[in-house]
């Protein structure tokens, strides 16, 4: 029988159970027989959901992986892994959490030197955020002064003020099995919601109040991840009343104990005070939650208890006496105090934002124009990407909404005839994003537009991510510089919706944008057109790039590299050219962030010599389609796409045409920018490390063999989820039309689908 059950329990919230079970199953923490962590321990992964399910089948031998369904809630899940575990002890661990190296080691041999009248060991923990990790708990000195020895409760009750943390919390499985119903939600008041906010405090607290004996290891062995509060589900109105029901519990199992009720007492009035400074709660919810706070420290009030002196007493007598009204107006009186000292400090800098934003401000204070729309795409470069189908399917479905495109002066003037549009910085500008009911971007509004509550904020992003994004680059000092993390996750907070391509994509991004929007799992509305184009666009995109019927068109489209300060060329495209021969036309995609484009005008450095190259025309070898768009009709006119690490890779995909990754500098861009997966070993087709590697694919049926097409069938079926040629459709029927999901039209199953034809088919 092993000595230490760990069950890690819940949802694959952010991704943040992959690392909990690789620093599980590390090398160093499994035994020598390589088979489990240790003889002495067994690892449970009560999944729920197809995430966590996933994340998990991929640890096995080392773990057993009990499946459940979305929805299953944290208690649940908890008796559902403790049914499964063999062990003398019970670890309950929440998937968001962490457990640091060797931890469960350390605990299951202490575990084995306790005695039989001890029922929880209680451990200390580190605590860790989006932005930070590793931060010391209030908890050490408790434990310390607690000492290592088995106690009563009654014996030392100021134990209750441990963070409630039920990870930090090793239960006897005799004990576990006694007091299970007790220890759930099912021994929460009638009518407590399961799953409430107080849940894990509620057991980790209950677990204290009816072990016999309890025993202290103040080593640190479990880390708390808070997760942001905006990535949170609202709190309803009786998940906040729980809160009151939660410690009348808690009262209820301390019994005649007045050292214990008295802590319990403290932490009740303590928690219901903070819960009501926080404030977020509506009037009729605040004044309802204040009247049972209320009820509660009167009918739970100690005899001869008396309050503390200062600002905390006259708060907790107004507490007692009911008065909601004088505690708000002494709450208001706080809050103008504190604000004006802000006010002071920043008011120079403050005023000069106000000013600036004047125009602004003002349109603030008008209605909302439920027909107007703010489209934006690529920093405000113009009409593409998805924004720019959602808008052309807009048009179709509902031509009342009128689209108004955010543009620089620059790219002004290569606008499509008669789109509407304003500049930055102009009083138009200022005045459509306030009023718009939609705005819609694929990177991000300013810091300064207000997120109006009638105001819907679309954000379709633009591409599926292989490197890291968002918080996720943090570890990354290349692909960090200089960006405002907190600025960034107030952006996000402004989203409404957030389009998705994939169920990768979809996790990817709660990882990197934590937060509340809702995911759209849709497809990407640019990709739509893969699935719509015929053989006379192929024929006629062709024909504008100057490629002859029969000739082989490669679209070589490399990366942006954070680590690399201009256009770096990786490629000799002269030497390549002149290796595949007359027959093979080059369209050399460069990234949008060089501004030259491929010829590398403005930057450190050249691609290839433009001096002996022709770059466009009938009969060319290679030809700069940096400035060309839209960069869909590049994929529609080429045979195979050879990339690095773009995500060109996953829309080109839908084509299911043929796909070369040239990554000689894989290890190089996989340590400084981070990625979500190892690309070398999943990748859509051959994969080349060198230029000789590359050459010798194209210059044979490699690129498009046996082996090419197993890949990309593979990879098709895991990039491609959602996109079927009607994405903007669902999504211009979800936001703007506000159709619900069942009237969508649904995703076509990959097999049904119909690409586009390539160019040879096209041709004939």
């Amino acid at each position: 029988m092993p000595e230490l059950s760990v069950i890690v329990h819940g949802p694959n919230t952010q991704d943040h159970l992959t690392g909990l079970l690789d620093s599980l199953c590390s090398p160093t923490a499994l035994a020598a027989s390589g088979t489990s962590p240790s003889p002495d321990i067994e690892v449970i992964v009560a999944a729920v959901g197809d995430w966590a399910r996933e994340t998990a089948e991929r640890h096995t031998p080392d773990v057993q992986v009990l499946p459940l369904p979305d929805g299953t809630s944290d208690a649940a899940a908890r008796v559902a892994g403790a049914d499964l575990a063999t062990g003398r002890w019970l670890h309950f661990v929440p998937a968001k959490d962490g457990l640091p190296p060797g931890g469960p080691r350390t605990v299951a041999e202490h575990l084995a030197r306790l005695p039989d009248t001890v029922d929880v060991l209680l451990l200390d923990h580190v605590r860790s955020t989006w932005h930070s990790s590793g931060l010391p708990s209030p908890d050490g000195p408790l434990l310390v002064r607690a000492g290592r020895a088995d106690l009563a409760l009654d014996d030392c009750a100021r134990l209750l003020r441990l963070t409630p943390l039920l990870g930090t919390r090793v239960l006897r499985a005799a004990f576990w099995r006694t007091h299970r119903t007790r220890l759930t939600a099912a021994g929460a008041p009638d009518g407590t919601p399961a799953g409430t906010p107080f849940d894990e405090p509620y057991a980790a607290r209950a677990a204290l109040l009816l072990a016999d004996r309890v025993a202290c290891l103040p080593r640190v062995a479990h880390e708390d991840r808070r997760l942001r509060p905006a990535a949170l589900p609202p709190v309803t109105a009786e998940q906040r009343y729980a809160l009151v029901e939660h410690y009348e519990a808690l009262l209820g199992l301390a019994g005649d104990r007045p050292a214990v009720h008295d802590v319990l007492y403290e932490l009740m009035v303590g928690d219901c005070l903070r819960a009501f400074a926080r404030g977020g709660m509506p009037e009729p919810v605040a004044r309802e939650f204040f009247r049972r706070a209320s009820l509660a420290a009167v009918r739970h009030r100690p005899e001869g208890h008396r309050n503390p002196a200062g600002l905390e007493g006259v708060r907790r007598s107004l507490l007692e006496e009911g008065a909601y009204t004088r505690y708000r107006a002494l709450r208001a009186a706080h809050r103008t105090r504190r604000a004006a000292g802000s006010a002071a400090r920043t008011g120079g800098r403050r005023l000069g934002t106000l000013l600036g934003d004047h125009h602004y401000r003002r349109a603030l204070r008008r209605p909302v124009d439920p027909e107007l729309a703010v489209f934006s795409a690529y920093w405000n470069r113009g009409v593409a990407c998805n924004p720019a189908a959602i808008a052309a399917e807009l048009a179709e479905l509902a031509p009342w909404i009128h689209p108004v495109w955010v543009v620089t002066a620059h790219h002004a003037a290569l606008l499509p005839p008669g789109t509407d549009h304003v500049v930055p910085g102009t009083r138009r500008y200022g005045e459509a994003l306030a009023t718009a009911k939609y705005l819609v971007n694929n990177v991000n509004f300013p810091d300064t537009v207000v997120k109006r509550p009638d105001a819907v904020h679309l954000q379709t992003h633009h591409g599926t991510p292989l490197k890291r994004m968002g918080v996720d680059q943090m570890p990354f000092p290349a692909a960090a510089r200089g960006l405002d993390f907190q600025a960034l996750l107030e952006r996000v907070d402004k989203w409404d919706y957030s389009l998705s391509g994939n169920s990768h994509t979809t996790r990817m991004w709660q990882r990197a944008y934590p937060s509340r929007h809702v995911s759209l799992d849709y497809g990407y509305p640019r990709n739509d057109v893969y699935y719509t184009a015929g053989a006379d666009d192929v024929r006629a995109i062709r024909a504008r790039l100057g490629i002859a019927p029969g000739r082989r068109a490669v679209l070589y489209a490399p990366t942006h590299r954070d680590y690399e300060a201009g256009w770096v060329p990786h490629l000799d495209l002269a030497a390549l050219a002149d290796r595949l021969g007359e027959e093979t036309v080059l369209l050399v995609r460069g990234h949008y962030f060089y501004d030259g484009g491929a010829g590398g005008a403005g930057t450190s450095g050249s691609t290839f010599p433009l001096t002996s190259l022709r770059r466009g025309g009938r009969g060319a070898r290679i030809v700069d389609v940096s400035s060309y768009d839209p960069v869909e009709d590049l994929c529609l006119a080429a045979d195979l796409l050879v990339t690095d690490y773009s995500s060109i890779m996953f829309d080109y995909a839908n084509l299911d045409r043929p796909l070369v990754i040239h990554a000689d500098d894989w290890d190089v861009y996989r340590q400084t920018r981070g990625v979500y997966f190892d690309l070398t070993a999943e990748a859509p087709g051959p994969v080349a490390r060198t230029q000789e590697e590359l050459t010798g694919i194209l210059t044979t049926d490699a690129w498009r063999d046996a082996s090419a097409a197993k890949a990309r069938a593979v990879f098709r079926r895991r990039f491609c989820e959602y996109d079927d040629g009607r994405a903007a459709e669902r999504v211009v029927r979800r936001v703007f039309l506000g159709q619900d999901e069942e009237s969508l039209p649904p995703v076509l199953p990959l097999e049904e689908r119909t690409p586009a034809p390539d160019p040879e088919e096209a041709s004939s």
